[in-house]
């Protein structure tokens, strides 16, 4: 059997609904034949705790440069993010990388910013995530 690519993927979420992107590496870690390496902020991480938004955008930015695809969730609260823009301009602009939108399970309203960014939108199922990250991914 081939060796798997590595996918490197950043996760874009809220630690207000932590729960969805903690799913989410569920997913990641239980699907069949998925490589993967996570390089999300972590809850814990010390650059939330950055002096300034300078400081916190090249933090993200920083995570965002190795990766092979970011990957959003769609999710209306992500409309009102802070740096749900940032975090699209970093992705798209200064290294145009691909987004995966990833929208919830049964939602009502979604995220357009994010959707309107995104290089594909998936429903919330591991196997139509997966298959969009190994098509977009670079």
């Amino acid at each position: 059997m081939p060796n798997l690519k590595n996918y490197r993927l950043f996760i874009s979420h809220s630690w207000t609904y932590g729960d969805a992107y903690e799913k989410l590496v569920e997913f990641f870690n239980e699907h069949s034949n998925f490589k993967w390496s996570n390089y999300s902020v972590p809850k814990d991480d010390p650059v939330h705790d950055a002096d300034n938004d300078t400081q916190l955008y090249n933090a993200i930015k920083n995570q965002i440069q190795p990766v092979n695809c970011v990957i959003m969730l769609a999710g209306v609260y992500s409309s009102y993010s802070k740096w749900i823009k940032k975090e699209i301009k970093i992705s798209k602009t200064d290294f145009s990388k691909p987004i995966i939108a990833v929208e919830p399970w049964d939602s009502k309203k979604t995220s357009q910013i994010v959707k309107d960014n995104a290089d594909d939108i998936v429903k919330w199922q591991s196997k139509s995530i997966v298959d969009a990250i190994r098509k977009y991914s670079i």
